[in-house]
């Protein structure tokens, strides 16, 4: 599973309104109308990160470092303004004057700029706080996992922003006051796991001086703090101002935001799909476009599920015939998800074995990459264990991207919070779809990208990106690996997951079905225990649309490649077909089709 969602779209990919707006005044389409186009899109991306902070850290600079993003009704019209300005710019280009590749550039920025200014009027109906990755929990993650620190400003700037914690929790409780104003609220039972998540921030040392736990956010500073090697007075000043920091403003900062999340829990209504928010039924039409970057609707994209379900379901009933399984497909389900042979302990032995294994799993495919792969990625891949303060609330599995300039390595997060919702037979196939040649190979080649902007390259088309993450689980299968049958149940359990989230998904959103009706559906149609279903429901119901992207780009990265295959016979180069995917960055599914097509004619 991967982000971006529609939340996380506006906090991580510098399109946040935060403090300053474009250097160009509204409506003043001539003052940069002779600027070639890449530097075009690289003054876009200069600006994305100074008016957002955090997306600037993620991408390795220190703009704004002490800094949290702007949240909140004027912030989205400065970025409006922003998005309109730079549709009068581009509209004003003449694509027959660029060359081939600046053209694909031209129509990514123009489609990217389109559809944001399309999401304006759904602005409030973006839940502001949900469960799954909000900001209770990426003020956290964001200080531990991106915010480094290599000198004494490095470590002011992160004391920055643990005071400017509390500015920014104001701003978020202006805006679910509006969101509630409009009747807009995060489904009713996701409010005691922000709670839980809010509370597990501010708890152990310094917060409690008799717990036998440190906080995490202390802990991370003083790992940093130390390893500057400073003299211990200083250590020790950096140290103490932190305590304080963290008792009088980051504390009450978040008692503030519990208090909030409590209020609106107890005024949130019943229901869970979109179709309950103001103009719902757009609102998730215009999501299903954003995320396949296709005309599919809801009714189609429930129908090519529920086609799906049926031929994978067929598929495993050949796999219970290898292993000699005598029964039906629903025993054999209960069989995979009870029998103790697919599971490591849950214990700290249980989830470190997991992690070596899945390191494993990763290494020996990046070994045999050869003949699949002409491009490769420089930035190496870490494998880790989903925090503690946030695993419960987490998603099962997780990739991040590395910068630009490799001071942070690509990180597949495993959360191992149970070790009952991570059965071995599903190893192999999330460590391809997070890692290599998934993920990490896709994402850490495109951050390393030589002549495509910068613009581009932070641009999100999930349906590219999820697409070929689903599409490298099949991959392993052609490779050679799944040598286990039980292994290659797993990853059709993985695919049929993903052809379970397009029923489950217009389901909620469109069908009207319940958070326990979704549930139930998976539990039935899948062989996942069920705690994965109800955190995958839980995740479906606040990432609207999301969880369809993954299966419709699957079946055209395939679909096109099939299509190569079948045009080009023995001349057909598996390799360069992949980097031709991978080569110009993620994009639409229809620019993607044109591609290959014309690589196709060009090889004839």
């Amino acid at each position: 599973m991967r982000v971006p969602l529609m939340a996380t779209f506006w906090l991580f990919t510098a399109v946040a309104g935060v403090g300053c707006t474009s250097t160009m005044a509204p409506g003043d389409a001539t003052q940069f109308a002779a600027q070639p186009l890449p530097e075009r899109l690289q003054r876009y991306y200069q600006e994305d990160l100074e008016r957002s902070p955090v997306a600037a850290s993620y991408q390795g600079s220190r703009l704004g470092y002490g800094q949290w993003n702007e949240v909140g009704e004027a912030a989205e019209a400065k970025e409006l303004a922003v998005q309109k300005q730079r549709q009068l710019e581009l509209q004003a280009i003449d694509p027959e004057t660029l060359s081939e590749q600046e053209q694909n550039s031209l129509a990514i920025a123009k489609l990217n700029v389109d559809r944001l200014v399309e999401f304006y009027p759904f602005r409030n109906n973006d839940y502001v706080m949900q469960q799954f990755r909000s900001w209770h929990t990426s003020v956290p993650s964001i200080l531990i996992n991106v915010h480094r620190i290599t000198d004494e400003q490095d470590a002011d700037d992160y004391l920055s922003r643990l005071v400017n914690t509390e500015s920014l929790f104001k701003q978020v409780q202006r805006k679910m006051a509006i969101q509630a104003k409009q009747g807009v609220y995060a489904p009713q039972w996701s409010y005691p796991q922000m709670l839980e998540a809010a509370s597990n921030v501010i708890s152990g040392f310094p917060f409690d001086t008799a717990a036998e736990t440190i906080n995490p956010i202390y802990a991370d500073f003083k790992a940093k703090v130390i390893a500057l090697n400073l003299s211990e007075e200083q250590t020790n000043a950096y140290l103490d101002e932190a305590e304080i920091v963290l008792l009088e403003t980051v504390g009450p900062a978040y008692e503030k935001l519990i208090a909030a999340i409590e209020k609106y829990g107890a005024q949130a209504p019943e229901g869970d799909g979109v179709w309950r928010l103001p103009d719902g039924e757009a609102y998730y039409d215009y999501l299903l476009k954003f995320y396949t970057t296709t005309d599919l609707n809801a009714e189609q994209i429930h129908q090519l599920g529920l086609d799906n379900v049926a031929r994978i379901h067929g598929e495993m009933r050949s796999i219970m015939e290898q292993v000699g399984f005598e029964g039906d497909l629903q025993a054999f389900f209960e069989f995979m998800r009870e029998d103790e042979q697919f599971y490591y302990p849950n214990t700290q032995v249980g989830r470190d074995q997991y992690l070596s294994e899945a390191v494993s799993a990763i290494d020996t495919m990046r070994a045999n990459l050869t003949g699949y792969f002409g491009i490769r990625p420089q930035a190496p891949l870490q494998v880790k264990r989903v925090e503690a303060f946030r695993e419960k609330s987490a998603g099962k599995a997780f990739y991040q991207r590395p910068p630009p300039d490799g001071s942070r390595p690509g990180i597949y997060y495993v959360n191992l919070y149970d070790m009952k919702s991570m059965p071995t037979y599903q190893m192999e196939a999330l460590a391809y779809h997070e890692g290599v040649p998934g993920h990490h190979l896709q994402l850490a080649i495109n951050a390393e990208l030589a002549g495509v902007s910068d613009y581009q390259k932070n641009v999100r088309f999930t349906a590219y990106t999820e697409g070929w993450g689903l599409y490298s689980e099949y991959l392993g299968k052609e490779m050679g690996f799944y040598r286990d049958p039980y292994s290659d149940f797993g990853r059709l359990a993985m695919e049929l997951w993903r052809a379970c989230r397009l029923v489950v998904d217009s389901g909620i959103h469109s069908k009207q079905w319940s958070r326990r009706e979704a549930i139930d559906y998976l539990t039935k149609n899948t062989p996942n225990p069920v705690r994965d279903a109800e955190k995958a429901i839980e995740r479906y119901i606040v990432y609207p649309g999301q969880a369809t992207a993954y299966l419709v780009g699957k079946i055209k990265i395939l679909e096109l490649r099939t299509r190569a295959q079948e045009a080009l016979g023995e001349a057909f180069d598996m390799a360069a077909y992949h980097d031709l995917v991978l080569e110009d960055g993620p994009m639409p599914l229809s620019m993607l089709e044109t591609k290959v097509d014309a690589w196709i004619a060009s090889q004839q």
